[in-house]
């Protein structure tokens, strides 16, 4: 099940090796991340999976420089992460809009920061407004959108920044079902679109095999790698599946080393 790793003319987008991190409680250490090594390619979709307190939230925050390593390297283009940086978007689980500015301030907010002109902003903003099918909403506030629409303005805000890397911390984990799927389809609309490089977290198997490229499957306790397994084996077309004996295949597979 493991991806080839022929990387010789692949660019490295993300480059993590034997990344471990301790936290310091009045209990004791605890280890949240042992050894941990991955990368990603340039343009590429990986997901990472697991389960609750396996430490993949942890990556994420470290990638987004929010955090820092105990021990180990995490790069990112090349450069070691040091702290946080607009080439590394975050959108979060959590609805992490400004109440008090509406959807088109919110897109531009980041824009705004780096001292762009109003004009410039706008047709940024048009931009990703079109592109997240929002355009109605641009002088909406938070409080009159759906968690849907809500997700898709801090998925926006991320992308109007033109980041390197788009890190994804669960974005879809508070949505029903239809919105979430919905959610998911219009994500990989604008991977193919932007061509950026996205780091998903989740604990749901079937979204990270709708969505990936390929998933690092990781265990708890303290939080390691257990596998790299390709996604990218044509599952779906146009959003159905049309491989179920192979889905299932790969979906029990993934089970098997969570049990684990």
């Amino acid at each position: 099940m493991k991806a080839e790793k022929n990387l010789r003319q692949e660019k490295i987008e993300i480059n993590i090796q034997n990344l471990s991190k301790v936290y310091k409680t009045n209990n004791g250490s605890f280890q949240a991340l042992e050894n941990v090594s991955l990368y990603v390619k340039n343009e590429e979709f990986v997901s990472i999976l697991g389960p609750s307190g396996c430490g993949k939230s942890t990556i994420l925050r470290i990638l987004a420089g929010l955090e820092e390593p105990t021990s180990g390297s995490v790069q990112v283009s090349g450069e070691e992460v040091k702290g946080p940086s607009a080439k590394r978007g975050m959108v979060f689980q959590s609805y992490t809009l400004f109440p008090w500015l509406t959807v088109r301030e919110n897109i531009e907010f980041g824009l705004k920061l780096k001292g762009m002109k109003q004009k410039e902003r706008k047709e940024i903003s048009d931009r990703y407004l079109e592109l997240v099918g929002l355009e109605r909403f641009a002088d909406s506030y938070g409080k009159e959108l759906s968690g849907g629409m809500k997700q898709r303005v801090a998925i926006a805000r991320s992308l109007a920044n033109n980041p390197e890397v788009l890190l994804m911390d669960e974005p879809f984990g508070a949505l029903d079902a239809q919105t979430k799927q919905s959610m998911q389809q219009l994500l990989l609309d604008i991977w193919k679109k932007e061509k950026t490089t996205i780091v998903f977290i989740t604990h749901d198997i079937d979204e990270a095999l709708f969505l990936s490229q390929r998933i690092y499957v990781m265990e708890a306790r303290p939080g390691r790698i257990l596998e790299e397994i390709d996604a990218d084996l044509q599952l779906f077309q146009d959003g159905e599946l049309v491989d179920v004996e192979k889905f299932m295949n790969v979906k029990k597979h993934i089970i098997s080393l969570l049990k684990h």
